[in-house]
Parts: structure tokens; sequence; C-alpha cells
């Protein structure tokens, strides 16, 4: 296993975007081999800044491994999943031309739980669209994601479903998009901190140091291990942004060992104790506890 850096962990959608240009430096002087880039962090998409991006990291010595973007394809009308699969498309394009080999994607969700916040406070779980189902969903989901493997075979580029909110949340719905859909350019990116022990509305997750915590699910995580192709490590100095995690990173490697992994392990903190604090010692962590080897 290789041990990089999401640059989300300098920017949690708040403030001003943190320059992809320092995270790579920041990577490179922690000693990690990679940094999976958030395309919404990204300064541009010309090729000026693309070509920017690559040069920093050849000359730091980094990898850009991933890139993780947003898109949804949890939409009724077909030409709203026309629009997310041709921007997903469009970010195959955005990792060919950086030499990154995957990118996560998502499946979507109803949004009928419109704020984020309150999304987090129902544990990722939300009623679909009244005169609509789940079941309708994950087939829009599983078409989307077939119109696209194409162009991510032609490009080389490997899609990352996360399990994440909404549809995939839970091991069972990512397993169903994944076995739905079977081609080796569709993989899983296991998240650690989206794997919840059965989160509740009567039970909800606490915003920062409010309330009780919830549990990580490591039979999900053990379900999907198989699968990955890329991995993300949560870590929560300070208190999380919106829930805190006890996460057992020496039972994740060694359940990651287990399975044959030997990609990727991108660090995603989000605390929120300052990331120039807090990452290094996440850092330290994950080389302590998971990849033991660096």
């Amino acid at each position: 296993m290789k041990l990089g850096l999401s640059s989300y962990s300098y920017w949690h959608f708040r403030d001003e975007r943190y320059p992809i240009e320092r995270v790579i430096e920041h990577a490179a002087e922690l000693g990690l081999s990679g940094v999976e880039i958030l395309h919404q962090q990204m300064a541009g998409e010309n090729n000026a800044c693309l070509q920017r991006l690559k040069r920093a990291a050849f000359l730091a010595g980094v990898d850009l491994h991933a890139l993780s973007i947003h898109q949804d394809f949890v939409h009724p009308a077909e030409a709203l999943r026309n629009l997310h699969i041709s921007h997903t498309k469009r970010c195959i394009d955005l990792a060919h031309e950086l030499g990154i080999p995957a990118i996560r994607i998502n499946s979507g969700r109803w949004k009928t739980i419109p704020g984020f916040d309150e999304l987090m406070a129902n544990g990722g779980d939300e009623p679909a669209l009244d005169g609509h189902t789940d079941d309708e969903a994950f087939g829009w989901v599983i078409d989307s994601i077939e119109q696209c493997l194409p162009h991510a075979e032609l490009r080389g580029v490997v899609l990352a479903l996360e399990s994440h909110w909404g549809l995939t949340r839970a091991a069972a719905g990512v397993l169903r998009i994944i076995e739905a859909a079977p081609s080796p350019w569709l993989r899983v990116c296991l998240d650690t901190g989206n794997l919840l022990c059965n989160p509740s509305p009567s039970s909800p997750l606490p915003h920062g140091e409010s309330g009780a915590s919830p549990m990580p699910n490591y039979a999900d995580m053990a379900a999907l291990a198989p699968y990955a192709c890329l991995v993300h490590a949560k870590t929560y100095f300070g208190g999380g942004e919106w829930y805190t995690l006890e996460l057992d990173y020496a039972r994740i490697g060694a359940m990651l060992r287990s399975a044959g992994y030997r990609g990727y392990v991108s660090l995603e903190y989000e605390g929120r104790e300052a990331a120039a604090t807090a990452v290094p010692k996440s850092v330290a962590l994950l080389r302590q506890q998971l990849v033991k080897e660096l």
C-alpha cells in the first residue's frame, strides 16, 4: 500500500479554496507518495492549469493518483442525468490529461433533505422523491455508469465508486451497482469514514463535539475491500466537521492486506484542528497503524 494525501484535507468546502500546488508541496515534505485532487478545488480546467499541476507533481516527486469528482445520477429526468454523464466524461478526460489513473465517483442522492448538515444529522439517509423508489434510482445510476464505462476504458481511467451517502451509504448499495455493471474499469473507493453502523434519525450523528459518536461498520469495509482500487482514510483531530469516528486502523490495515489490496490510501482529514498540525499527526497515525511498511 502507498500513502497519499487528498487535497480535501486542506479545504472542507468552506472559505477560500486551498491551492492544490501547496497540497503537493505538503505531500512531498511529509514524504508521501501521491496526491488526490478534489475537482471542485481546482483553480481551473484550462490546459495551462492542468500542465502546472503536472509539472508541480513531477518536480516534487509525487504521483497524482486520483481525481475526486462530484456528479449525481439520481434524477428522474433523463436530460439531467445526461448532463451528469457528460460531466463525468469531461472529468475522465481531465484525469487522462493529468496522468491520473482513477476518478472517484458517487451514485448521487434524492436531495429530499436539501442541506448537507441536515443529511448528516439523518445518518446520510433520505426518503425517495414522491412517486419514485430506490429501485428506480439504482437503475438510473447503473445505466449512467454503463454509459461512462466505454469512455473510461478509452482513456485508461478507472471509475472508483465511493461508499458515500444516499444509495451507497452501505456496502450492499455499492455492491448492487458494481455487480450490475461488471467491468474491469469500475471498482470501489472504500471510504473508512462513511460506512456506519445503522445510524438513524432517533440517534442522529453529532455535529462536532455534541452527542454520542456513531460506530464504524467494519463488516461493510470487509465486504468492499476485495473490490477496492482506492481507499479514503478519515481522521478527525479536534473533533469532526460533522461527526467523529474512532477508527481502528490496525484492524483496517490487516483487513486490506488480507484482501490483497496494494493500492493508494488517501488521507482525508476531516477534523476541526488546523490542517497544518493535524495532517502531519494524521500521517504519523496512518504510518504507524495502517501502512506499516512505510
